[in-house]
């Protein structure tokens, strides 16, 4: 059955967004739930392998072998290194962190956005989205406590930073798309990405897939990233497709609610995945913030909403249409 995405079409894209962001929840919960077992690196190959055969189907849909041809490939290759990047490095996190303080930290992605544009873009930003990202930058503080210290902390400062070394890169490829433009189809962008992810994680596994470099290690997100690959046993297996699939219903739905719908209207609804994030980290591990990291969290989301409000009041959008979220 084909289903009809008209323009202009908000319930459509309000409704591709929400799955495609309940898909990002779920892709994100998996990806904690294995790290204990298994490398990051094989993780993102196995989603990789089976979302691109699913994003392949989807550029016969759109056009055919055709769309693939780029007149950009060192442009897509950046890109594409740029998306592995964030995604390597907030999942790395997620081996250590809350899955709420992670996702939280993340959303400091449309703050960065916002900064990086005056240098790179020379937007003018005014002093009342200035003041919304120090707020914001505030909340990474108070999430972040760097006043604690020893046995007060669970976890080490430094990996706070991992999210938002994740968040840094994604603004920076929005950034990239925003100056030099992009012209390929959802689909073929979808199969660009999946392409870098394969060869990145085939490049951890020929130089890391034995676990050497693991030895030794105390710090559990290098030994998430290092670790030897472990062939999946039992329900592990459905769980890696799970992945995979997952991976493409992610690309699929946040490609098609875009279309559907401007993003004034679809990219708010982004936001949804914070909440998700603390119901899956409830849910599964029993994790739940604190009223500090609570505070952190809430003056980043809402530090990050006042700065896309703003930016459509001035008309002047944060993102292009065509957006690519993190974990594409």
């Amino acid at each position: 059955m084909t289903v009809e995405i008209r323009a202009n079409n908000p319930a459509a894209g309000i409704g591709f967004i929400v799955l495609g962001v309940l898909a990002i929840s779920v892709n994100d919960m998996l990806i904690k739930f294995l790290s204990g077992g298994y490398p990051l690196h094989q993780m993102v190959f196995t989603r990789s392998l089976i979302g691109i055969i699913f994003s392949l189907i989807l550029v016969q849909v759109e056009g055919g072998w055709q769309i693939l041809r780029t007149r950009r490939p060192v442009l897509h290759t950046v890109r594409g290194l740029l998306i592995v990047v964030a995604n390597m490095s907030f999942f790395a996190a997620l081996a250590v962190l809350p899955l709420a303080e992670a996702t939280a930290l993340f959303f400091v992605a449309p703050l960065l956005i916002t900064l990086l544009g005056i240098p790179l873009l020379g937007e003018k930003v005014g002093p009342m989205r200035i003041g919304a990202v120090i707020v914001g930058f505030v909340g990474v503080v108070i999430m972040t406590r760097p006043w604690e210290s020893g046995a007060a902390r669970d976890v080490a400062v430094y990996v706070y930073f991992l999210p938002i070394l994740g968040a840094l890169t994604y603004a920076l490829n929005q950034i990239l798309t925003r100056k030099l433009g992009v012209a390929s189809k959802a689909s073929a962008m979808a199969v660009y990405i999946q392409f870098v992810f394969i060869v990145v994680s085939s490049l951890f596994w020929v130089v890391a897939g034995d676990g050497r470099f693991a030895e030794g290690l105390e710090n559990e997100s290098l030994i998430f990233l290092l670790r030897a690959w472990v062939m999946p046993q039992g329900t592990d297996i459905w769980l890696f497709f799970g992945l995979g699939l997952n991976s493409a219903i992610i690309g699929y739905a946040l490609s098609a609610a875009y279309r559907a719908a401007d993003a004034a209207t679809v990219a708010p609804f982004e936001y949804v995945g914070l909440p998700l994030a603390v119901f899956w980290g409830w849910m599964i591990w029993g994790e739940l913030p604190g009223p500090v990291v609570t505070a952190g969290i809430m003056l980043i989301l809402g530090a990050g909403l006042f700065v896309f409000l703003r930016e459509q009041q001035r008309k002047r959008p944060l993102v292009s249409n065509r957006r690519m979220h993190r974990r594409y």
